[in-house]
């Protein structure tokens, strides 16, 4: 029970900053699964991987709320989507496999590199101009291709990537906002599926794990985040955003820290 507790914590801080800042909250449930997992004595050589894995299957239910909330407002550019698609599920897909041998440690210095970077955005504001129109079609697959491989390899993120990419292409943020969930949605699909695929033999996996995925944390995390979201979303409304996003960032910086010396 403790332990059902403990996820839809994790689940619900994950929906309050999700709507609250427009994260996929990937890194909250990354971080805060590592450190879980290593406490609940989960193999030490597979810890990272069953959170990346777990965090990629709890995020699809939001992406699928995010990306549909967006579509209803108009903001997704279903043109890119398309074109961005097949790139982004082999990037998925590949990240997933790459995962599989790399060691844990290789994994959370990944992590903690991404983690770093999201943090800087969050302190400083981080939003390059618009400077051209979208690439080629070749391009913009290499992109969606590195947009998933990063994603799969971190547990989420492909905002991170993929919004200020768009930005620079001369898209709107808005509109770069609601593409790039509608990228995630399949995205987390791909990659949940490929950690549970590549984790299926792994030895000393805990009871009710699929792969990778462990599936009582993918059920907490999922149903608390879809229930608190909405709450995050209004405050947005009626709080500062810079001061918000500086909070969140020391949040981050905490808990990073804890995961390097701890996990």
């Amino acid at each position: 029970m403790a332990e059902l507790a403990a996820y839809l914590a994790i689940g619900a801080a994950t929906g309050f900053f999700a709507g609250l800042l427009g994260i996929g909250g990937g890194t909250i449930i990354v971080s805060s699964l590592a450190l879980m997992f290593a406490a609940q004595g989960f193999p030490a050589g597979f810890v990272m991987h069953m959170a990346i894995g777990t965090s990629l299957a709890a995020i699809m239910a939001g992406s699928w709320a995010s990306f549909r909330t967006h579509h209803r407002h108009g903001a997704v550019d279903w043109a890119v989507v398309r074109a961005m698609i097949p790139g982004v599920l082999a990037g998925a897909l590949a990240g997933a496999v790459l995962a599989r041998f790399l060691g844990t440690g290789v994994l959370k210095a990944f992590f903690l590199v991404f983690l770093a970077i999201i943090t800087a955005q969050m302190v400083f504001g981080f939003k390059p101009g618009a400077k051209r129109g979208l690439p080629g079609a070749i391009a913009l697959a290499l992109m969606a291709f590195f947009i998933g491989g990063s994603a799969s390899l971190f547990g989420g993120g492909a905002a991170a990537i993929g919004v200020p990419f768009l930005t620079w292409c001369s898209m709107t943020m808005h509109r770069a906002i609601g593409t790039v969930a509608a990228l995630g949605f399949p995205l987390a699909i791909a990659g949940a599926l490929g950690y549970a695929a590549m984790g299926w033999n792994a030895p000393g996996l805990p009871a009710w794990s699929a792969g990778f995925v462990y599936l009582p944390a993918f059920a907490g995390i999922s149903v608390a985040s879809l229930l608190v979201a909405p709450y995050g979303a209004r405050l947005a409304h009626r709080l500062k955003g810079p001061t918000l996003r500086r909070i969140f960032a020391l949040f981050l910086i905490a808990i990073g820290v804890k995961v390097a010396v701890s996990v």
